[in-house]
């Protein structure tokens, strides 16, 4: 279950620490009648980037025999467990609309460092390879000298990153991410930029140390894992659904693609029950009391 948190103190980096507000007095410029003034080489990066966004978007990416990459390192050990498992039987196969919403997600995060140029500060090591135990990866970008990760996200998640809470239900594995970015920079000091999809708003968020896996001891357990024929524990356990004594999937288990074989048990061995609610829905591993809604 997600754990509701009172907003945390954030460390600071000095160089990072007016980004933001740089940002936004710059646009501000424009949205109070100004001409905004944007560089020709700006502009020319600005191009050369959505045309290597749209390039990579277009292009299969290649596939490891354990199904690891940098990008993904710190998702759930059961996750991993699966998506390795069935890399060979069954491919993950994206739908039309969701591949659109990948592509619009990294046009947006070269949309990001275009703000971050435009505000006077210096983007470099954009894309650079790299690879820590033989996991490799590709970081997004170093700003003013510190390693940042841009990510696009809805406003559930944005919250996670503008009030310091992402440790507490980190699903995507993006702190082990960071961390695989910073080892291979040989750094400790790196963190976010995040912009919220709904609103445009942007936060930048520098976690914990403490908070950030070591990213060596995660490859070694996540290698062990996949090692083994029996999957790891459940990432989530059910939750309540209301009053009604149901129990459903957590919130991280809704849009994995392995739920249906990964709680095949439920519900005394019949599998998970999707329900139609007006909400959207909603898959029960126990049901005690029929819900009055459609079963898919």
């Amino acid at each position: 279950m997600i754990k509701k948190q009172p907003k945390k103190q954030q460390r600071k980096l000095p160089k990072l620490d007016t980004l933001v507000e740089d940002i936004y007095s710059k646009i501000e410029f424009l949205s109070e009648g100004n001409q905004l003034e944007i560089s020709e080489a700006d502009l020319d990066t600005f191009g050369k980037d959505m045309a290597d966004a749209l390039k990579h978007w277009s292009t299969p990416q290649s596939r490891t025999k354990d199904n690891l990459r940098m990008s993904n390192i710190g998702k759930p050990l059961r996750r991993l467990w699966f998506d390795a498992k069935t890399a060979d039987t069954k491919p993950e196969v994206h739908s039309a609309p969701l591949q659109i919403k990948f592509l619009y997600g990294h046009l947006l995060e070269v949309l990001i460092l275009f703000f971050v140029r435009m505000a006077g500060h210096t983007v470099t090591s954009e894309q650079k390879e790299i690879s820590v135990d033989g996991v490799k990866g590709h970081m997004d970008c170093v700003i003013d000298g510190e390693v940042i990760d841009v990510k696009t996200a809805s406003g559930f998640a944005f919250k996670k990153f503008r009030d310091g809470t992402l440790a507490d239900d980190d699903v995507f594995g993006y702190l082990g991410q960071l961390a695989g970015y910073e080892k291979a920079e040989n750094t400790s000091e790196g963190g976010f930029l995040v912009m919220n999809k709904e609103t445009g708003e942007l936060t930048t968020f520098i976690p914990d140390d403490l908070d950030k896996p070591n990213i060596n001891e995660k490859i070694k357990e996540v290698r062990s894992s996949l090692a083994v024929d029996t999957p790891p524990a459940f990432c989530y356990n059910p939750v309540p659904e209301g009053v009604s004594g149901n129990m459903k999937l957590a919130r991280g288990c809704t849009w994995c693609p392995h739920k249906i074989e990964c709680h095949k048990e439920a519900n005394e061995g019949k599998g998970l029950r999707a329900f139609k609610y007006a909400k959207g829905l909603v898959y029960l591993t126990k049901v005690l009391k029929e819900p009055k809604v459609q079963e898919i």
